[in-house]
């Protein structure tokens, strides 16, 4: 099967595809927690190594497609750049805040626990302070978004991670500072960019040497998308339990982040569209910037407020949300791709 007719196949039930798989998850995660629970503790630095494998079988289909020669060109596709980096670091954390002050100490206030109430909020906060790392690399093959562009752009949101995340936290919860979990950044930024794209690189020049390109990329493809979804099932599952004994403060928890969400990924992708960015470029600069690195913002606020935290409830929500909601936006980036040349033509 072509790698257009996969994705036209996946992108048409996609609704149906997700759904069954979050419905499958807590299934099991209800039926089997012990098993799951197995799973989940397989972790290094608060990275889970199945989720791990499944995000390496999702992203090296797109990264093998990329490039390597001609990276330098990126630079042409500054104004998508500047559009990322601008609603990564000056809006979304500021805009997730207030969400988190009307959504959290007013409107759904009475259903919470009062003592509770800072804890979300901060989980919130640093949740939205957490530029995703892997995942994005997903929603760009999945717009057939330009890879270089992709690649360069995560590389760049994790230097600036390096030094913004902390002072932008510690500045909007009013910490005099942050204690950044650096073992799961830097093992991330290892384990979902520099490893992938070495293996990546390598890989490609053989195949290329060998004349099987096409055909290996070919075959990797359904790999890839059966690994996103199964990538559904096992984040559900983790939390089956925790999602069917407190559905409401879930629900809740989830109203922000998924404004937030979309929100955010709107106006990245108008500023890019009013800028006159081509689409697959705007369309991997909306969703980098409309997503999360839900790794370094549970392993923040279990390091800043303690495992059984409102904080860390609240980023563990953010895990939940971020597979459904952005496969959501791929759908509207794709839909929408005629409308969006029409403005640029």
């Amino acid at each position: 099967m072509s790698d257009s007719k996969s994705m036209g196949l996946f992108a048409r039930y996609l609704t149906l595809w997700v759904f069954l798989c979050i419905v499958a998850g807590i299934g099991l995660g209800y039926l089997f927690p012990s098993a799951f629970h197995a799973l989940g503790g397989m972790e290094i630095a608060h990275i889970n190594l199945p989720v791990a494998v499944l995000i390496w079988a999702m992203i090296l289909p797109m990264l093998l497609k990329i490039d390597f020669t001609s990276l330098h060109e990126v630079w042409q596709q500054r104004r998508g750049i500047a559009v990322t980096l601008g609603v990564n670091w000056l809006f979304k954390p500021f805009f997730m805040a207030l969400l988190g002050y009307i959504f959290i100490y007013h409107i759904f206030a009475s259903y919470l626990a009062p003592e509770m109430l800072d804890g979300y909020f901060a989980g919130l906060v640093i949740l939205a302070a957490a530029p995703c790392t892997a995942m994005v690399f997903v929603w760009s093959k999945l717009t057939q978004g330009d890879a270089q562009f992709t690649l360069s752009q995560v590389a760049l949101n994790d230097v600036v991670m390096v030094f913004a995340f902390a002072p932008i936290v510690a500045l909007l919860l009013g910490f005099a500072s942050v204690t950044v979990p650096w073992d799961t950044l830097f093992l991330s930024v290892l384990l979902y960019i520099l490893a992938p794209v070495l293996v990546a690189y390598f890989w490609r020049k053989h195949l290329l040497k060998q004349g099987t390109f096409d055909v290996v990329l070919q075959r990797l493809d359904p790999l890839s998308m059966a690994a996103l979804l199964l990538t559904v099932v096992l984040l559900f599952a983790f939390q089956g339990k925790e999602i069917l004994q407190q559905p409401l403060v879930i629900a809740i928890l989830a109203v922000p982040i998924v404004i937030q969400i979309y929100v955010t990924f709107g106006l990245a992708y108008l500023l890019n569209r009013k800028l006159v960015v081509r689409h697959n470029v705007a369309a991997p600069s909306a969703l980098i910037g409309a997503s999360n690195f839900f790794e370094l913002a549970v392993a923040t606020a279990i390091a800043l407020f303690g495992f059984e935290s409102g904080a860390a409830l609240a980023t563990v929500v953010g895990v939940l949300v971020e597979v459904p909601v952005m496969l959501t936006l791929v759908s509207i980036v794709n839909r929408s791709k005629t409308w969006y040349e029409r403005g640029i033509v």
